[in-house]
């Protein structure tokens, strides 16, 4: 069993995709680690001996992940809508903040935040 970051990793996955049930590592973050130590992207997670798997938690060291990084974007996210920038309004109201067309597409979000919350924005 590698326990890695509080997750248990699925044995029978590659590494390199088991990697990827920790928050803050994806794909392209995971096959850069697994180079840099000279790992086979491609084995299983049950051939990981104990050596590689310290290499492993050791390098991921490096990097800011899961409560860290959760931490780091809800207060890049709280700044923004303190500073009262346009993509802090969008984020406080619950609309799409990256400039994607709200007339079809957001209506989930609208229908969720109830119209009172939407409309004062969207007339100015």
């Amino acid at each position: 069993m590698f326990r890695l970051m509080w997750h248990v990793l699925d044995e029978n996955k590659s590494i390199w995709i088991a990697l990827t049930a920790i928050y803050g590592i994806g794909r392209n973050r995971s096959k850069k680690v697994l180079e840099s130590l000279k790992i086979s992207p491609a084995k299983k997670v049950k051939e990981i001996d104990e050596d590689e798997q310290k290499k492993i938690s050791d390098e991921l060291k490096k990097y800011v992940l899961e409560n860290d990084l959760k931490r780091e974007i809800a207060h890049a996210i709280k700044r923004l809508k303190e500073i009262k920038c346009y993509r802090g309004m969008r984020h406080n109201v619950g609309l799409p903040v990256r400039g994607q067309c709200t007339r079809k597409n957001a209506r989930t979000a609208k229908k969720l935040l109830g119209r009172s919350k939407v409309r004062p924005v969207l007339k100015k």
